[in-house]
């Protein structure tokens, strides 16, 4: 495939907080690989997902349990239709959850096989919430040092970590509800924009995931992986992985380790992607993308607009 100014192209897979009511609804009207993937979805799940998807109610769709299925099935259908036109990412990667869609995409695991991991991880997340409680927030106009700092004295109260490195200038801290309110009061003082409490079912990306990441190695360790055909950049650190056992145990720790995703972007930007696409619902990492690499193009596929606008663009 020869792309245009032989660009070197990555996909990026969204994380939770993407979905909507009508995800993939158009895509399904207009491209056959989308509606073949949300009825295997359906017969794998037994769930009426794609139900959920196209017609909600919101609240339902929002469920972690469900929300992370959907977002699955939204991303692998899109990234089924860019390929069966011929179009190939050099490097993926994925924002939380959407790790997994990466790992399909890039040839470690099957649909099937992913799809059965993610409906566990959500509904272990959503039983660890309900269990230990939690919540997370959004500090806006802080450099990463100073979160920093604001988690390590908050933590005198309560567990909080840094849980998403986003974006210069905005980053997610996780923990007990004491702790997180004392860290966005720190940093609202030390000159915080502002500090957006999340609408999350737990403390995602912090310790408060511990048992997630048990029942979650069981489950990994009895799938099996195969070497990647381009290189995955992991949330936990930022590195291009392609070997199985390499991107296994980084999986195992990204449940309770930070999303580093500024550092993933900025490493594919090193590597030589030009091009970023956002390959699933919403625009999230494409808005993301000006804030930490405005030198590179990103563009999204959401829609039966955004996917014709990206294949006429990659084609």
């Amino acid at each position: 495939m020869c792309y245009p100014d032989d660009m070197n192209i990555a996909f990026l897979f969204p994380g939770q907080g993407s979905q909507f009511v009508g995800m993939a609804a158009d895509l399904a009207e207009v491209y056959p690989r989308v509606a073949e993937t949300l009825a295997q979805a359906d017969e794998m799940l037994g769930l009426g997902l794609s139900a959920l998807m196209r017609e909600g109610p919101a609240e339902a769709l929002t469920a972690t349990e469900v929300a992370q299925p959907a977002l699955l099935v939204h991303s692998l259908g899109i990234s089924r239709v860019l390929g069966q036109a011929g179009v190939a990412p050099m490097m993926v990667a994925g924002h939380s959850l959407g790790e997994y869609s990466a790992l399909v995409a890039a040839g470690v695991v099957g649909f099937p096989a992913a799809l059965r991991l993610v409906r566990e991880r959500g509904l272990t997340m959503a039983a660890a919430g309900a269990e230990t409680g939690g919540t997370m927030s959004a500090i806006l106009g802080l450099d990463d040092a100073a979160v920093e700092q604001t988690v390590t004295e908050a933590a005198q109260v309560g567990t909080v970590v840094v849980a998403n490195y986003n974006s210069p200038g905005q980053v997610v801290i996780s923990g007990e509800v004491p702790a997180v309110r004392r860290a966005e009061e720190l940093a609202k003082a030390a000159g915080a924009r502002g500090a957006l409490p999340l609408k999350v079912s737990g403390a995602f990306h912090s310790p408060l995931m511990a048992p997630v990441a048990e029942r979650l190695q069981a489950a990994l360790e009895q799938v099996p992986l195969e070497q990647a055909s381009v290189p995955l950049v992991s949330n936990i650190d930022a590195q291009p992985r392609t070997g199985a056992d390499e991107i296994r145990a980084a999986l195992m720790c990204q449940i309770t380790g930070s999303v580093r995703w500024a550092d993933s972007i900025r490493r594919m930007v090193a590597e030589g992607v030009e091009l970023f696409v956002e390959v699933g619902p919403g625009e999230v990492l494409t808005k993301l993308m000006k804030r930490i690499a405005p030198e590179a193009e990103a563009i999204s596929t959401s829609t039966v607009e955004g996917v014709q606008q990206a294949l006429k663009r990659l084609l």
